[in-house]
């Protein structure tokens, strides 16, 4: 998808911290501090301290495991309950490392589309008409088809609606897990980055355009989800992963998955951030207009799509989708796309790093 697609796809700010100094003031001896779970004292710059008791978890012991060593304050799944008794932080932490499957949301219809604000369901002129121009947008032969840059694709809904409600239904069950709403758009709040910052002119080295064609692609994507025909996706609950999302019909290559979205901040607010799931939306020549998305508290299935190991051949072989950033109409925009054919059942999984390789992923599975 060209030279700009091989740009930072996602940031991490700061670095890991080290071992946490309270070791050595406890004990004078980082060797004394003990995993809880595994019984280990090494690897301890991947030995956390519970803010709260004082015990030891290594963060690839946790269920699930933890990409890197929180920036903030952390506690332990036994100071964590009963969460009301601790800090917000400290109740986002709880769900973090308790390996339990969540409540599932209710498979209700009504409240699934007001969940997703879901404005009708489409009738049968919308699907004609919809049909009427994917058949008009994939005319002509194999010949002149070959002289064609490849375009992208819009992704295909399951056709039977009691399937697309299970699969939103997977959906609404991670974000209220999480307490996050549901976004599908970049949110621009007060006191973070204001949309005007947002000028794809500012990339430095320059920002791949996402063409006129492409960009209708994307435009019905949109469409097709705001009146509830879903991405063939679904998300589940793994003990070791955490949240993942599994393809729930074949995908082709080079299908749009979905878009990035959350609040949008310059990244110079958030390089104490504890979130690990912060997206490169802008990375600007000058650093204090560089953009980043956080999907802490808006977001959509692209938050819950786990990343590889990279530092292994097995975890690469994994990926199956690519994080592309776009200049479309002028704005930053963040595509999934799948990088290859998809097979029904398969997760999902993208580099957090892209050609940075400054996210530890090590410990993903």
């Amino acid at each position: 998808m060209g030279a700009a697609g091989q740009l930072r796809r996602r940031t991490r700010a700061g670095t890991p911290p080290g071992p946490r100094p309270e070791a050595a003031a406890a004990g004078g001896d980082e060797d004394d501090v003990k995993c809880e779970a595994c019984g280990s004292g090494e690897a301890a710059p991947e030995l956390m301290l519970c803010d709260g008791c004082d015990r030891g978890f290594h963060i690839f012991c946790l269920r699930p495991i933890l990409p890197r060593v929180p920036a903030g304050d952390w506690f332990c799944p036994s100071c964590c309950a009963p969460a009301s008794s601790k800090s917000e932080s400290a109740a986002a932490a709880a769900h973090t490392v308790v390996g339990k499957k969540p409540k599932q949301f209710p498979l209700v219809q009504t409240k699934i589309v007001d969940f997703f604000k879901i404005q009708r369901s489409p009738t049968p002129a919308d699907a004609s008409a919809e049909l009427k121009k994917r058949k008009r947008k994939s005319g002509g032969t194999l010949v002149a088809s070959k002289k064609k840059s490849r375009r992208l694709l819009s992704f295909i809904p399951s056709s039977d609606p009691a399937q697309r409600l299970r699969q939103m239904a997977s959906l609404a069950t991670a974000l209220t897990a999480t307490g996050a709403a549901f976004s599908n758009e970049l949110t621009y709040q007060p006191g973070m980055a204001p949309r005007s910052a947002n000028r794809a002119a500012l990339e430095a080295g320059g920002m791949q355009v996402l063409n006129r064609e492409d960009a209708e692609t994307l435009a019905r994507c949109q469409r097709m989800m705001a009146r509830g025909e879903w991405p063939p996706l679904l998300v589940a609950y793994d003990p070791v992963e955490g949240f993942t999302v599994e393809a729930d019909r074949p995908i082709r290559d080079l299908t749009i998955i979905t878009e990035y979205v959350g609040d949008v901040d310059f990244l110079r607010n958030r390089e104490h951030d504890d979130g690990d799931s912060m997206m490169t939306l802008l990375s600007a020549a000058s650093p204090a207009r560089s953009l980043v998305i956080c999907p802490d508290r808006r977001s959509n299935i692209a938050r819950f799509i786990n990343g590889i190991n990279n530092h292994t051949p097995e975890g690469r072989k994994k990926q199956n989708v690519k994080c592309v950033r776009f200049d479309v109409g002028g704005e930053c925009r963040v595509l999934l796309v799948a990088n290859r054919d998809i097979s029904k059942g398969e997760r999902l999984y993208y580099d957090y790093n892209g050609s940075e390789h400054e996210y530890p992923t090590h410990h993903f599975v």
